[in-house]
């Protein structure tokens, strides 16, 4: 049977044939199986039980919905609506804030110029201070102290 110790006869395996039968049958189920799937009737029936499963669970989500809202509110807590709405807001106010900065910016930069070309270098005894970098403003008066700004006295009542 067995060549030797170094002989190339493969030992003999009794399961072998029923392993060829298993990968042969499990092929010709596979393509049964993809055939099925990827009909037309197949596509309608999970489409139709999927929809079932929707309107069955339909009131189900809007119960756990209205309750998961009325155990925020007694916690005090926001919805998810809620914060939605205040991340919007919050955007709208960021991207108002960013507009009113570059048109702060450009007056910025025009009062420069005006003040660079007004005054000439034999009328002013000391020399202007250097511009500030290209969007860059200085802090205003009062901002090295740490008093607040136009922006920080916004909202608060006097």
């Amino acid at each position: 049977m067995n060549d030797g110790p170094g002989g190339s006869a493969k030992p003999f395996d009794p399961f072998e044939p029923y392993r060829g039968m298993r990968d042969a049958s499990l092929d010709a189920v596979a393509r049964v199986m993809v055939d099925a799937v990827n009909s037309e009737g197949y596509a309608q029936a999970s489409g139709a039980m999927l929809d079932a499963c929707l309107t069955a669970s339909t009131p189900f989500r809007e119960a756990l919905g209205r309750s998961m809202v009325h155990a925020l509110e007694q916690l005090s807590l926001p919805s998810r609506q809620e914060v939605a709405s205040l991340a919007a807001r919050f955007t709208n106010l960021e991207m108002r804030l960013d507009d009113m900065d570059a048109k702060l910016d450009a007056v910025f930069a025009a009062q420069q110029k005006a003040a660079a070309t007004a005054a000439s270098p034999a009328e002013a005894p000391n020399p202007a201070p250097p511009a500030p970098a290209a969007g860059k403003r200085t802090r205003p008066a009062g901002a090295e102290a740490g008093l607040p700004g136009k922006r920080g006295m916004r909202g608060s009542k006097r």
